[in-house]
Order: structure tokens, then C-alpha cells, then sequence
């Protein structure tokens, strides 16, 4: 029962963290905070529900093979965000008006 119950709080605050990552693609204002919204975000929520799949199966190989696939992720969509970030402003995509500090501006 308190399995079920711990399961259930993961699965929904990963799912949670997912929807926040669709809604912050969704509102904000141009592609660098956009990008922010669906990798942190994302990539969180994606570790939560992968998390619950380790408790809910228990097993040595599940578990080994899922902690992989979560720290590949951990370690690939921000490397993948920042780097597509910085493509992006080296071809002058431009930044959310309101912005008020450009620290790339200066290289």
C-alpha cells in the first residue's frame, strides 16, 4: 500500500514536471527560455517516471539499465540545449526583447 502510494507521487510529480516543460514551451517568449523550460524541466520529469519504473520492478538488471538510460539523459539534453543555444545566437537568433543582460554579447 505505501508502494502504490510513493509510486503514484513520483509518477504524478514527473508528469507534472512534463507538463510544466510543454507549458513553458508553449508561454515563453523566444527560443533560449523555451529551451530552458523543456530541457530542466523535461528532463527532471522524464527521471521521476523512471525512478517509479525502478521502484514499481525492483530488479538488478531493470534497475542498472534504467539508472543508464537516466544518466544519459541527465548528461545529453543539456549538453544538447546548450549547444543548440549557442548555434542559435552565433546565427543571430534573436533574443526576447525584454532581456536584459546579453553576457555572450562581449565574445
Amino acid at each position: 500500500m505505501i508502494k502504490e502510494i510513493i509510486l503514484a507521487v513520483i509518477i504524478v510529480l514527473g508528469t507534472l514536471l512534463i507538463m510544466l516543460a510543454a507549458v513553458g514551451i508553449l508561454r515563453f517568449p523566444d527560443l533560449y527560455t523555451r529551451m530552458h523550460a523543456a530541457s530542466k524541466s523535461a528532463s527532471l520529469g522524464i527521471g521521476f517516471i523512471l525512478l517509479a519504473g525502478i521502484i514499481y520492478f525492483w530488479s538488478f538488471t531493470f534497475t542498472l539499465k534504467t539508472l543508464a538510460v537516466i544518466l544519459f539523459i541527465f548528461l545529453t539534453i543539456p549538453i544538447a540545449s546548450h549547444m543548440i543555444g549557442k548555434v542559435a545566437y552565433l546565427r543571430k537568433v534573436e533574443l526576447y526583447e525584454g532581456t536584459c543582460i546579453d553576457e555572450m554579447k562581449a565574445k
